[in-house]
Order: structure tokens, then C-alpha cells, then sequence
């Protein structure tokens, strides 16, 4: 939705849902008076020389009362009350020299309008966060973020302009216009270099490209076993690490830990020195891999950002187009050809935690004979009777649980003591900040372009209202009969039993952080009373929060570095049980 507002010397297009800034919402939260007529703005602008052509996008602008960092290094879903405030505007058309004007238009979290910022100093930046037009083969046109290799992240986006942070002290009594130049272009993402071990792959996707109107490329990181050049006559099976954007393989290091690495502390699982602890464990997982008996296979994880986050949940969608096809089809053949996979299902597993949880049942399910197993760790909703802290089916809003008198707002973001972070409110209002139709790049819109048919103007259709949070049945009903994961399994039983028996593993932590737990919960019973029995296995890690993997040996924040070994007994054993007659069973085992 954009409103265009004619100001001489000035083009600006309106923030999203202008026209409801009056009115009052269902569920939200009265705002605080403003003072009329007199309001707080920036005149945000970039130089001519750095586009010749005008940009299309979004203006993301922070203001940080933290005067020690730079705002857009501390965006971020998982710790909100560590971010600074956000407020977002769209432009078009936007040339150099010529200023937007930011003011109570743009949308804002945690506080709605500008206007009503308490007083005080701030760090000031802006980001332009460019869009493309896309013209997919289906007719639709639509503006949006492409990915830059960067793994769909607006604050480290190649070629997104960006100002230099300046302290603004603000005053509610005596408001004024800053200007703000986006005089900073984020640099190209380097591209990473094969080793002996770890090697990179990229490919054009044929189904993805016809897809999107334009070339489209998948790519992989693909770990090797020890002496992989040596054994010519090996073929291996086949690791499938799902999970989000992959720098390069993770947990994976052949030098000692750095001896002059300053430690850092971990808010999350409460360590001195985390990092240390991270290169720690990652080196030991290498004197694993070269060890004389440890099996020899290979791991990928897998490359396939797009416009509307940092990987597509590795499904065809109405949205993003038909990413599992290109991936199980083109992709994970073409890394078998090149590294000697033995290419057949039942030397495939796939694996991952929290969205790579997800996928990897989600591609268990969806191709169930083209894998052996499947390890989802933490999943992301995998019953949407649970979709977080909602019932999408029954209830009426995604923001509060009402009763006869009181309404409470349902939560998003716990620690493993229960104390709340964030309210759904907040996680989303934090993205519409960021992006609205679906733009942000963040969980609830990803979630919303994966699993939703296409709405109106062509961008995915909205489980709820972004503003009021309510959930709209006829979308609730469509992510049934595509997407969840548990009723799809329970009502094609009669013919997936064949194909998943024994395959299927489940873990979660009963104090997750997401509230991943409950929709595991749900799934349980599900599939408990599947006959023929599923034959799989479920655990839950006592007090754990996000993301339990299954190992109840060691603390969370060292298990989690562990996923590329840690299912290896079950696969093994998976391997034997299962392999065909005449199977390869020794040449990998070298």
C-alpha cells in the first residue's frame, strides 16, 4: 500500500498503512498522544553520483539511544530489546540530490510514529534498501529485495547505501528536520575459496529461472571425506545439513582455536568465552573427520536465498517458486555427478535445526523416497494447531487471547526461566517496520511467503493482518492442505507409511525459545496413533530452550555444534537395516 505525497522539491511515497493510522485497530495498543502540528522528520537523500538511474526500495531508519555502536549492526529478531528504534518508508523513483522526507508516515517499532520518541540523544542512520522490478513467468510484476550473496540481509547488502551515524538530540517541544545522506555503498560479498576439505558449488536453476523471469543459482557447501582424491573407486552417501544462509560449512575447523581470540560472553547460554568454545568444538569435529574410523560421506548445506529471506524452507511455493524440485532435482544430482555420491535413497539423510528442522522433515515428506531419515532438530512449526502460540484454525487473532473483559497479548520470545522478550505484536510490527507486503525479510513474512497462495497485487497473502493481527480462515486453510507437515503425513498415511517408516526423528527443547514445543506436541499424537506405526522417535530436552537437538548428554550450547556427527549412530544402523542387496557398503568405509 503507498500513498504518494507531492512536495515541491521533494518526491516521497507513504509508509504502509497511512490509512490506518487513525483508526482504532482491534488488539493494539492505544498510542501515545502526539503533539499536533508539530513533529520530528529527516530529509534522507544520496549523492547523484552514486546511481545514475533512480532507486526503487525501502528507507529503513534507526535511532539508538546505544551512542557506543552503529544502529544497523544491532537489528535483530532474536534479541529485541537489544535493538534501537526502526521506522520504515517506501520510496520509488528515488534520484540523487533529492530528498524523502521521513516523518510520522513511516511506520515505526517499538514506538509507531516518530512524533512520540521520548527526548533525548540519539545515533542516527539510514539504509536505502534497494528493490527490483521482477516480472515472474506467471504475469506478476512485483518490487522487491533481491539477495547479494549476502544471505537476504538488508544491513550487510551489497550495493544498499547507507549514512554515516550521526547523534541527534531530540526534543519533542522543539522538533526539527534533520538531513541524512546515504553516503556509503555496501562493498561485494568476497567469494569463498575450495580447500582440500570444503569445496563450493554453484549452479543455474532451469525450473527457478523460468520461474522468476530472470537467472536464478543455487549453491552448496560441500564438506569431503579425508583422503577424497585419493579413493577414486568411493562413492559416499549423502548428508543434507539444512538450515539458514551458510556462510560456508559450519562447525568445521582444521587449525587449533585461535590463541589470540578475545572472548566474548553469550547472553544467550550465559558463557565466558563462547567463541573460544565454538572454534574449540569445530576443530575437535575435524580430528573426528580425519580419525581412521570415523565413516566417510559427505555433507552439503545448501545456498538458496531469495527475495523474501535467507533460504526458500526448501518446498515449491506459490511465491517462491518450486525451490524443493530445483534442489532435489537439480542440485543434489549434480553434487552427487561432481563428488561421487552413490545417488541413491537410501544413502541420503537430510538434517537440521529450528527452519532446518522444518525442511528437513518437510523434504522427508515431500520426497520420501529420495532420503533414508530424517533428524529434525527444534523444528519451526511442524502442526500449525501450534504455530507458535496459535491455533491458526480456531483462533480469531495472532496478537491476543481474548476472554470477557481481558485480552492478553500472546507472547513470541521467551528464555528458558520463561521471562518474555517480545510479544507476536512486537516480532511483527518489527518487520512491517522493515518491509511491509511481505518485504522484510524476517520470520513471519517468509513464513507467509512460503505457505501462502499469492494475494492481491501478487505478493503473498497474508495468514493475518499485519496491523491488527486477524487471521484470515481461508489463507489458515490453504497452509493446511500444503504446509502442515503433521495433518499432511496423517492424511496421506495410507500411502507414505511405505515409504517413512523408521524415518522420522523429532527433537525439542520444552522450554523453547519460539514456542517450537507445543506443535511438536501436537505431532506426537498424531503420529502415535498412525497404523501402520510410524516407527520413528520423539524427545524433548528438560528446560532446554532453542534449538535442543536430541543429545541429553551434553548443555545445549555444545550439542548444537555437533549436528554434522551427532545422528551418525541411527544412520549407520539405518544403512544396514535398509541397503539394498548388493548395496555399496564398503567402498566408503576406507
Amino acid at each position: 500500500m503507498r500513498t504518494t505525497t507531492g512536495l515541491r522539491g521533494l518526491f516521497c511515497t507513504g509508509a504502509l498503512l497511512l490509512a490506518a493510522a487513525g483508526s482504532a485497530d482491534p488488539g493494539s495498543a492505544p498510542p501515545k498522544p502526539a503533539m499536533p502540528g508539530r513533529t520530528t522528520s529527516f530529509a534522507v537523500s544520496f549523492p547523484a553520483a552514486r546511481s545514475a538511474s533512480a532507486l526503487d526500495g525501502r528507507i529503513i531508519l534507526l535511532l539508538s539511544t546505544d551512542l557506543a555502536r552503529e544502529p544497523r549492526s544491532h537489528v535483530s529478531p532474536d534479541e529485541p530489546l537489544d535493538a534501537p528504534y526502526i521506522f520504515g518508508l517506501n520510496v520509488e523513483g528515488m534520484s540523487g540530490g533529492k530528498a524523502v522526507v521521513v516523518d510520522d508516515a513511516a511506520f515505526g517499532w517499538p514506538t509507531r510514529k516518530l512524533s512520540q520518541l521520548p527526548a533525548g540523544d540519539y545515533l542516527v542512520q539510514a539504509v536505502l534498501n534497494r528493490y527490483e522490478t521482477f516480472r515472474l513467468a506467471d504475469g506478476r510484476t512485483l518490487k522487491l529485495p533481491p539477495d547479494k550473496g549476502e544471505g537476504q540481509q538488508w544491513a550487510q547488502k551489497p550495493g544498499n547505501l547507507y549514512s554515516t551515524p550521526v547523534r541527534v538530540h531530540l526534543d519533542r517541544a522543539h522538533p526539527a528536520l534533520t538531513r541524512i545522506e546515504l553516503t556509503n555503498v555496501i562493498a561485494p560479498i568476497t567469494p569463498k575459496t575450495d580447500s582440500e576439505f570444503v569445496r563450493h558449488v554453484r549452479i543455474r536453476s532451469e525450473l527457478l529461472s523460468r520461474f522468476w523471469g530472470r537467472d536464478v543459482y543455487l549453491g552448496a557447501h560441500v564438506l569431503l571425506p579425508k583422503d577424497f582424491d585419493k579413493h577414486p573407486e568411493a562413492h559416499y552417501p549423502l548428508m543434507v545439513n539444512h538450515g539458514h544462509y551458510p556462510e560456508d560449512i559450519g562447525d568445521f575447523r582444521t587449525t587449533p582455536p585461535d590463541p589470540d581470540l578475545k572472548p566474548d560472553y553469550s547472553q544467550r547460554f550465559h558463557l565466558a568465552g563462547y567463541n573460544r568454545i565454538q572454534q574449540q568444538e569445530a576443530y575437535a569435529f575435524y580430528q573426528k573427520w580425519i580419525s581412521a574410523d570415523f565413516p566417510r560421506f559427505l555433507v552439503i548445506e545448501i545456498e538458496h536465498a531469495n527475495p523474501y529471506y535467507d533460504d526458500s524452507y526448501a518446498v515449491n511455493s506459490a511465491n517462491l517458486g518450486p525451490y524443493g524440485d530445483a534442489i532435489n532435482k537439480e542440485l543434489i544430482p549434480e553434487i552427487e555427478k561432481r563428488f561421487r555420491g552413490i545417488g541413491a535413497g537410501w544413502a541420503r539423510f537430510t538434517y537440521g535445526g529450528s527452519t532446518g528442522g522444518w525442511e528437513a522433515l518437510a523434504t522427508q515428506v515431500f520426497y520420501p523416497e529420495m532420503y533414508n531419515g530424517a533428524f529434525a532438530a527444534c523444528p519451526d512449526p511442524i502442526d500449525f494447531r501450534a504455530y507458535t502460540l496459535m491455533n491458526i484454525y480456531e483462533d480469531k487473532n495472532a496478537y491476543v487471547v481474548r476472554g470477557e473483559a481481558l485480552s492478553v497479548e500472546r507472547p513470541a520470545i521467551r528464555n528458558y526461566l520463561g521471562e518474555i522478550s517480545a510479544t507476536q505484536r512486537d516480532s511483527n510490527y518489527m518487520e512491517l517496520a522493515q518491509g511491509d507486503l511481505g518485504r522484510s525479510g524476517g520470520q513471519y513474512d517468509i513464513w507467509t511467503a512460503v505457505f501462502s497462495p499469492a494475494g492481491k497485487g501478487g505478493y503473498p497473502a497474508p495468514l493475518f493482518d499485519k496491523l491488527s493481527g486477524v487471521i484470515d480462515p481461508e489463507v489458515a486453510a490453504y497452509w493446511r492442505e500444503h504446509y502442515d507437515l503433521s495433518y499432511i503425513i496423517e492424511r496421506d498415511w495410507a500411502k507414505l507409511a511405505p515409504k517413512l517408516q523408521g524415518k522420522i526423528h523429532i527433537y525439542v527443547g520444552s522450554a523453547d525459545t519460539y514456542y517450537l514445543t507445543d506443535a511438536v506436541y501436537f505431532a506426537q499424537e498424531r503420529l502415535e496413533k498412525l497404523q501402520p506405526p510410524y516407527q520413528g522417535s520423539i524427545a524433548y530436552g528438560d528446560r532446554a530452550e532453542h534449538c535442543w537437538n536430541g543429545d541429553p548428554t551434553q548443555p545445549n550450547a555444545y550439542s548444537r555444534l555437533h549436528y554434522n556427527f551427532q545422528y551418525l549412530p541411527v544412520i549407520l544402523k539405518r544403512i544396514a537395516d535398509s541397503a539394498p542387496p548388493g548395496a555399496d557398503l564398503k567402498s566408503w568405509r576406507y
